[in-house]
Formats: structure tokens, C-alpha cells, sequence
């Protein structure tokens, strides 16, 4: 059962009403004089009110980036992975709504009787509080370098006083990490199960690791600060021995580590319900089985390729061998049987039968997205789309344009007449995985390449990947270079679609890893010569892909560009790592600097 830690609206709205609407039947003394100062006499609503900021701050559901996915309709690679950037374009406006709205809580807070909260409560609001504001911080800070710290809240009667500089991003750093330690030192280990998903000692802790490792990463660290990788390392090592000392760790089953809620791996969650806190999952469904916004997020060559066989090596294709029917033979086999557990778990493969209640055509259909090569001037990509309706061509619009489709995290309970607005599934914004994995790949900067390899070793083992005769799940890495290109690959495959990818090659500086694939590429697996399929009746749709006799009718193409136009092409710029911040925030204080990488005098390394 969903708790009402998750921005219950009746709480929500409770409060919203205290502040604003003098007719609320509400039960607190004085009704008859309602004040916004009445809310700090009562811990129901103070409560409310942090509430309120998790409501605010939670993370929601993400999707796929940088070299991940791509759109049904093309062409939509964005500007600034094209090169195309400004400072008009790119320019990160400041918010402090949240931040103002937490240092308000927290002054209320350090002025609270003991009549109205104990010690341990109070403690245990300013821990969350305090985890929040760090949060927040954090947000903004990796993105632009150092901004304006604001601690307390500001007095509005002086406006002069409300114009701050931006405070280096090493000060800001260092007020991060107090925060989180202070709310370390007041958060619990674990909550009960009336308030699951508040934040507790180990999500503070993990995210206290997860800063440290940024800032330790190339990003912020272009000299290799041995001394931030120490501290990155201790911070990470720390929150894992202690998550695993109250029971978190790897879930045992990757395939239903979004399906089984609150499991032993959810460290930081937002958690969905219908019908006060349910969401609009359509647009990473193929178009027979959505209603409204479809066919986005569908993986290209760059991710699919990525994840490695069941014995953990690679799964990279040789185009140039392509032509020969033995080794695409083999290679659609080993596409298709010979994957770990999360390639299953992450990606929907033509010749299934879709995970959903819809039941679009017989039940016991596969969804058969597939290719037909065709050579007449009708087709300006050179395919039509084998659906399931019928046979279409492809141009690049309602049908697709990889193939492929997301289903990590597809709540599969639903059907097309409700999936607009009552999907439930969970969103897990940090889990032991990724934990693990930050402590792992701090521990290989430090030349600690056994704990770093074990690590891996973990992360694959829990996917059903064969340990191999030597026990190394595949990973041939050995050297700290080589170790270190392996957490880039492994990090992809495990974390896909859950919203690190872009900000993993941001940290690491690899944005060349994108621009030396050129394009956005995809895999078509393509239904051979000879064979007819123009009508519903040319091909048994219930039968599977999985099946040699029915693989032996579709080969494997390569498809270098999705886009189908030259100019969409991978152009990251390498000299601009922070973005600037936007113009229309300097105008407003003058005592903003604009980061020097886009001609300003603000360091954001400093």
C-alpha cells in the first residue's frame, strides 16, 4: 500500500488551504482567526509543510539521453549535441523558490519550542530539510559551477541586499557536504513503513558519495586530485558498508527490480499511486499500444549494441561482415537469444508478445516490428514497416525509426485506455546499484583495481552473466585505463534509460564517445528477398523470433544514420563543459559573473 509520505493532496492541499483560505473547515485552535503563524503551532502541519518541499523537489520519472534513444519523428537530435550553442540558446536561469522555501523551514525550525516538537522530531525534520537544500544546490551547481549561497532567508524590504555573488564552486562544495553530514547526524537509519521514501541516513549518505565522485571526476577535477578521489572513495565505501548493514543490497532479480516495489536495492524513490499520484507513460509505447504520444525513447545501435552476450563478451557488431549470410546468421542469434538478463529487462525486440493488458489484436500475436527492403522512389528511406495492421511504408513518422522500444519500468498492468494517466511504477532515483558502482569507480582511481574489478564482477553476476572458467563475468579489463572504460560501458548498460548516461559522459568529460559514433545509428532486422509479406494473411503473426525456422526469414542491416539527413550529426563542442548562465539573470544582478568558458571571468574550477 502506498504511504502518505507521497504527496498525499489531501495533506497538501490541508496546508495550502491553512495559508490561503479563511473557509477551510480545519481542526487547530483559533479557527476563528486563521494564520499563516498558526501552521508552526501544529506538527501535523509543519510536517505538511516539508511535505510540500518533497512534492516540489522529488525527482520524477526520466528517460533516455545522448547516445540511448531516439524520437519517432527524427531529426530531432538536439542543437546543442549538433555543436549549435549560444549563450542565448544555452543560458541556465536561477531559481531559489526551493531553496527560499527551505531556509524558511529550517529558521522556523531553529526557533521551535519543545512544547510544539521534541528534540528527536525536530532533529529529524532539519535532517530532511537540510538534505534537500544540499540537493538543490547540487543541481545547480553541476551545472554552472559556483552560485549565489543563500543560507537564511532574505529580508525583501531591503532589495539591494537580495543581489549575492556567486560563491566558488569549491565554497559551495564545502556547504554541500555539511549539509549532508549534519543531516547524516539527525536522519534515521531506516523509517518506518507509514513513512517509506521520506529520506533516511543511507540516502544521504549514497548522495554525499555521489557529490564527492562529481567533484572529484574530470568535470571539476582537471588535475586529478588524488586527495578527491580519497575522499569521493571513503564517502562512497562508507554509505555502502553502512546500506548493507540494514539490510540494502543488489536485488536479486534484475528483471523485476521495477516491478517488486520497495526492494532491498530502492535507496531514493518516488513513489506513484493512482489516483492522487499516477503519470502518463504513452510516449514509450509503440503506437498500437498507446493513446496519445508514442513511439519515443527507441534504443539505437549505440545502447543495443552495448549490452554484451550471456557469456559477457561483447556483442559489437564487424558491418563490413554484415554481407555474409553465416555471420549475420549468427549475429541476429546471438542478438536475440544470447543477451544478459537487463537487455531483456531494458528493450522490446520485434517477434514478442508485448508486456501489456492490451489486447490490440489476437492474444496470442507477437508485435512484429519489423522491415521490408523496398527499391521504388514511394519509400525515401529504402524500407516499409511490417506492423501488425498491415504493411506500411517508413518515413520516418508515425511507424518508428529504430525498431526497438523501452520497457524498463513499463507498468504492465496497464492498457491503452488508461495508460495517459494511471500508470503507478515506481520511480527509483537511486539505487545500491549505482552506489556500488560509485564506490567502485573511485576505488579504480586510486590504483585499488581489485575492489574496483569485484565490483563489476557483482554488477554482472546479479544480471546472469556465466562467470567464465576464470570468474570474471566476461571483464577482460586489467590496467586503471582499461578498468575505467569498462565502468563507461557497464554504467550504460545498467543505468539505461534511468537518466544518468548524459551526465556520466558530462562528469568524465567524454563527450568524444558521442561524436566518434557520427551519427545516430540503428539495427533493422530485415525480412528477407523472396519472402511475400504485403497483406495481414502473407505472415503467421503469432509466431515467434525466437524460433530458428522463423529467424531464418529476417537478416540484420546496419543502419548508419536514422536521421537520414547528413546534418544531424554528433558535433558536441569540447570546449564548453558548464553552461552559461543566462542573460536575462545577469541583467537582473550585476554582480553575477557569466563562466569563462563563455567569455566571462567566473572560474567554475575554483
Amino acid at each position: 500500500m502506498k504511504n502518505v509520505i507521497k504527496y498525499s493532496l489531501r495533506v497538501c492541499l490541508g496546508l495550502f488551504c491553512l495559508l490561503t483560505v479563511s473557509s477551510c473547515d480545519l481542526n487547530y485552535e483559533n479557527t476563528a482567526a486563521i494564520n499563516p503563524d498558526n501552521v508552526w503551532k501544529n506538527p501535523v502541519m509543519i510536517n505538511s509543510f516539508l511535505t510540500d518541499i518533497y512534492g516540489g523537489m522529488t525527482p520524477e520519472w526520466a528517460g533516455g539521453g545522448a547516445d540511448e534513444s531516439i524520437n519517432s519523428s527524427g531529426a530531432n537530435m538536439s542543437d546543442y549535441q549538433r555543436g549549435i550553442i549560444s549563450v542565448e540558446k544555452d543560458g541556465y536561469g536561477f531559481s531559489y523558490t526551493n531553496i527560499d522555501k527551505i531556509n524558511f523551514f529550517l529558521d522556523k525550525l531553529s526557533n521551535m519550542p519543545l512544547s510544539i516538537l521534541s528534540e528527536a522530531d525536530n532533529k529529524q525534520l532539519t535532517g530532511q530539510a537540510l538534505f534537500w537544500r544540499a540537493w538543490d544546490y547540487w543541481g545547480k551547481i553541476r551545472q554552472v559551477g559556483g552560485v549565489p549561497l543563500i543560507l537564511k532567508p532574505q529580508d525583501v524590504t531591503n532589495k539591494e541586499s537580495l543581489f549575492i555573488p556567486r560563491s566558488k564552486t569549491s565554497e559551495c562544495v564545502t556547504q554541500i557536504i555539511k549539509d549532508l553530514d549534519d543531516a547524516i547526524s539527525m536522519l534515521p537509519d531506516k523509517w518506518d513503513n507509514a513513512n517509506y521514501g521520506r529520506i533516511d541516513k543511507g540516502t544521504a549518505m549514497a548522495f554525499k558519495g555521489q557529490v564527492l565522485l562529481w567533484y572529484a571526476s574530470p568535470l571539476f577535477n582537471s588535475g586529478s586530485d588524488q586527495a578527491r578521489w580519497q575522499k569521493a572513495y571513503d564517502a562512497n565505501k562508507q554509505a555502502v558498508d553502512f546500506l548493507k548493514s540494514i539490510g540494502k543490497g543488489l536485488y536479486e532479480s534484475y528483471p523485476n527490480l521495477w516491478k517488486v516495489e520497495q526492494n532491498k536495492e530502492v535507496i531514493m524513490v518516488n513513489q506513484y499511486y493512482y489516483p492522487d499520484h499516477a503519470f502518463n507513460q504513452s510516449a514509450m509505447r509503440p503506437e498500437p499500444f498507446s493513446n496519445g504520444s508514442a513511439n519515443e525513447g527507441q534504443p539505437i545501435y549505440s545502447l543495443l549494441s552495448t549490452f554484451p552476450k550471456k557469456d559477457g563478451s561483447s556483442m559489437k557488431v564487424d558491418v563490413s561482415k554484415l554481407s555474409d549470410p553465416d555471420y549475420n546468421a549468427q549475429y541476429l542469434k546471438d542478438f536475440i537469444d544470447n543477451r544478459d538478463d537487463r537487455f531483456y529487462t531494458t528493450v522490446f525486440m520485434p517477434g514478442f508478445k508485448y508486456p501489456s493488458k492490451d489486447i490490440v489484436f489476437a492474444s496470442d500475436e507477437s508485435y512484429w516490428n519489423t522491415w521490408k527492403k523496398v527499391a521504388d522512389a514511394q519509400s525515401s528511406t529504402g524500407y516499409t514497416y511490417i506492423s501488425m495492421v498491415s504493411v506500411q511504408r517508413q518515413t520516418g513518422g508515425n511507424y518508428g525509426c529504430s525498431g526497438f522500444y523501452q520497457i524498463k519500468g513499463l507498468d504492465e498492468t496497464l492498457d491503452k485506455s488508461i495508460v495517459t494517466s494511471q500508470a503507478k511504477t515506481d520511480w527509483i532515483e537511486m539505487r545500491f546499484a549505482e552506489v556500488l558502482m560509485n564506490y567502485g569507480e573511485c576505488a579504480n582511481e586510486l590504483k585499488k583495481s581489485d575492489e574496483a574489478l569485484q565490483v563489476l564482477y557483482d554488477i554482472r553476476k546479479r544480471a546472469n552473466i556465466l562467470s567464465g572458467s576464470n570468474g570474471k563475468y566476461g571483464i577482460t579489463a586489467s590496467t586503471q585505463s582499461e578498468i575505467r572504460e569498462a565502468y563507461i560501458e557497464e554504467r550504460f548498460v545498467e543505468f539505461a534509460f534511468e537518466g544518468k548516461r548524459w551526465n556520466d559522459l558530462r562528469r568524465w568529460k567524454r563527450f568524444d564517445i558521442m561524436n566518434n559514433q557520427k551519427h545516430r545509428a540503428g539495427i533493422y532486422i530485415v525480412l528477407n528477398e523472396g519472402i511475400t509479406v504485403n497483406t495481414r494473411s502473407d505472415f503467421d503473426w503469432t509466431s515467434k523470433i525466437t524460433t530458428d525456422a522463423v529467424r531464418q526469414k529476417f537478416h540484420v542491416e546496419y543502419i548508419e544514420n536514422l536521421d537520414k539527413k547528413p546534418e544531424f550529426k554528433y558535433n558536441l563542442d569540447l570546449n564548453h563543459w558548464f553552461y552559461p548562465i543566462k542573460k536575462n539573470d545577469l541583467d537582473k544582478n550585476s554582480k553575477l559573473e557569466q563562466n569563462n568558458e563563455w567569455g566571462g571571468t567566473f572560474d567554475p574550477l575554483l
